[in-house]
């Protein structure tokens, strides 16, 4: 195999491309594997500039599966990736996720409930009493109660992303400082990729892991995906009374969320239909100051006075057909494999995410079957159908 020729090539070195990295490797170390990155500072990057929430909180059986696994590699995530006696640090912090309910939405969170009991999840159904009586600061009224998980929480995705790229590198993964300008093709089936530096990498299977930037990179083959980069924008708030504990991720059916954060933060967002498609990462004062913050006082009366410290924007990779995971072998063009789409929750897929891919590549059998997620469906337009939260 020449200088430029490898076994694998990853677009994208984000979590999924370091999961898919890490995982290859760990499963065949005689793979030769190059992830291609342009920004390995991650400024614009989905993973860094997530709230980094994991949830068991699905309606769809693969994803709560997903979630499950997840919560296994988190539990052993900090000695799984220590390199060099360097043990990473994720902040892994289990407060919880607390969907709350209206009528509207109660039939479609009864049936997500009772799929992911029967799948064995620690989730619990709260009265609006309860819910009261959990966290004296919210008022319920108005809602039929929520749905809590005791076991969901958030962690610190930088320190994520920077232990699966420090595993995967020191395993044999080469991370290479470029951008894919264009995937290269050969009687239907993938050679490798062009960069903006003018080299050519060969490879037999290129795996898309671009994110946001995914459809761009599979449109140079002529591969269309339902995929757009949204942009989401979170809000830091001072509050100024002392809480007597964290609050959990709080999810209300307008779509607004909120959690506490170190040093007496709160973490404030809201996904939009109106919000924007495109690459600006700009974010809006008026949103927070004449729409977020009258729905959240609402609801938190103790929030009706705040700071607004500082914002950020991110993006999501909003998979426009059915909002799901796009995951596997293109079937049109063999050898390009896609990890697309994942709509907001790609950075707690990512640990199951990159075990399947490595088991379709490597030709094992898949630990858990995820062949729901398959591109095909897009070609025979076939969304997947479920109600509730995806």
């Amino acid at each position: 195999m020449g200088k430029n020729s490898y076994d694998v090539i990853i677009v994208g070195g984000g979590i999924m491309g370091c999961s898919t990295a890490y995982n290859l490797l760990n499963a065949d170390d005689r793979l030769k594997v190059a992830v291609v990155e342009r920004d390995p500072s991650y400024e614009r990057a989905s993973t860094t500039l997530s709230m980094c929430n994991v949830r068991i909180q699905f309606s769809l059986k693969e994803n709560v599966q997903i979630s499950q696994y997840a919560f296994e590699v988190l539990k052993r995530f900090e000695e799984d990736m220590i390199v060099d006696g360097d043990k990473p640090d994720i902040r892994y912090r289990r407060e919880g996720n607390l969907f709350l309910l209206d009528e509207d939405g109660r039939g479609v969170a009864q049936e997500a409930f009772n799929l992911q009991r029967g799948l064995g999840c620690q989730v619990e159904w709260w009265s609006p009493e309860q819910v009261k009586e959990h966290y004296p600061l919210y008022d319920p009224t108005g809602y039929v109660g929520g749905t809590f998980g005791p076991e969901d929480g958030h962690l610190d995705p930088y320190s994520l992303l920077m232990a699966y790229k420090s595993k995967a590198r020191s395993i044999g993964a080469e991370f290479i400082k470029d951008e894919v300008v264009r995937l290269t093709t050969a009687r239907n089936r993938i050679t490798g990729v062009r960069l903006a530096s003018g080299a050519r990498l060969a490879a037999e299977i290129v795996v898309n892991c671009a994110g946001a930037w995914a459809t761009e990179v599979a449109r140079t083959v002529g591969v269309k995906l339902p995929v757009e980069p949204v942009k989401h924008q979170i809000f830091v708030l001072g509050i100024a009374a002392k809480l007597e504990g964290p609050l959990p991720l709080t999810i209300l059916p307008s779509g607004l969320y909120f959690r506490t954060e170190t040093g007496n933060l709160i973490l404030l967002g809201k996904s939009m239909d109106e919000d924007p498609v495109g690459f600006d990462l700009t974010w809006d004062r008026r949103r927070f100051v004449e729409i977020l913050w009258p729905e959240l006082a609402e609801f938190v009366p103790a929030f009706d006075r705040l700071k607004l410290v500082r914002g950020w924007a991110g993006l999501y990779a909003v998979n426009t057909f059915d909002s799901n995971a796009i995951l596997g072998p293109w079937p049109e063009l063999k050898g390009f494999y896609l990890a697309n789409g994942f709509s907001g929750h790609g950075l707690q897929q990512a640990p199951a995410v990159g075990r399947y891919l490595s088991e379709l590549i490597t030709g094992r059998p898949p630990a858990l079957d995820l062949s729901v997620f398959h591109p095909d469906r897009i070609l025979e337009n076939k969304p997947l159908s479920e109600g509730g939260i995806i």
